[in-house]
């Protein structure tokens, strides 16, 4: 398993929660803030660029990345998706 950054730039607000809604389907997720969440997933990041944009369109952006050299955060969404990162990033 691999663990990705999501992050995405939707302006309509629907659509936005649709992302969000395909990005749960990768069961494994915590999100890191509202246009960023990290999954994990056996896919390569452009599949799972290309499992979330059926939903975007040509004015919505998303970027995946693979992590997995460093990581910092503060204030992350409670204690659970702090420790979530810690095990996963």
């Amino acid at each position: 398993m691999t663990t990705y950054i999501v992050t995405f730039e939707i302006k309509d607000l629907t659509r936005k929660k649709q992302v969000k809604e395909k990005l749960k389907e990768f069961g494994t997720y915590c999100p890191i803030h509202d246009n960023a969440w990290a999954i994990r997933s056996e896919k390569k990041a452009t599949e799972v660029r290309d499992f979330v944009t059926p939903v975007m369109t040509k004015d919505d952006r998303i970027f995946v990345i693979r992590t997995g050299t460093e990581a910092a955060w503060r204030n992350a969404y409670g204690t659970d998706h702090s420790e979530w990162l810690k095990k996963y990033l």
